[in-house]
């Protein structure tokens, strides 16, 4: 029986795909920045409304620019995202009632069944294209 320690380094080690070296890479770190609990929360939401990271958005305020590799994220309205999940539960309670009458009954569901369904899902639709930004 054999350790770990006893096997070399390399047969150990996994092969992993080279990474993409950049001339430019990142690896200066700048020491940790203190700020009140308020800033925090003032830069983090400034960084999600312009859908950066806290890293891109700091870099972006103190140079004008995020870099070509930072993260963006596209806004999200979570008031919508929740709307969005009531919906997503609406459409999942009507599936499963016809399945279960189907089950039942043996008979097919009725059309306005399904275009009830029709509906809720065009209004999450609506919903998630509106959290995204997308919408009206």
């Amino acid at each position: 029986m054999t350790d770990a320690s006893s096997v070399p380094t390399k047969a150990r080690a996994k092969k992993m795909p080279a990474r993409m070296r950049v001339e430019d890479a990142r690896t200066v770190v700048i020491p940790p920045v203190r700020c009140t609990v308020r800033e925090r929360a003032a830069i983090r939401a400034g960084a999600e409304r312009a859908g950066l990271s806290v890293g891109a958005f700091m870099r972006a305020s103190a140079l004008g620019n995020a870099g070509p590799r930072a993260v963006r994220r596209p806004p999200v309205e979570r008031k919508e995202l929740a709307r969005l999940l009531g919906h997503l539960g609406k459409v999942g309670s009507n599936v499963n009632q016809l399945a279960r009458g189907f089950n039942v009954t043996g008979v097919l569901p009725g059309f306005p069944e399904l275009l009830g369904i029709r509906e809720d899902v065009r209004q999450m639709r609506d919903a998630l294209m509106k959290a995204l930004g997308r919408g009206d």
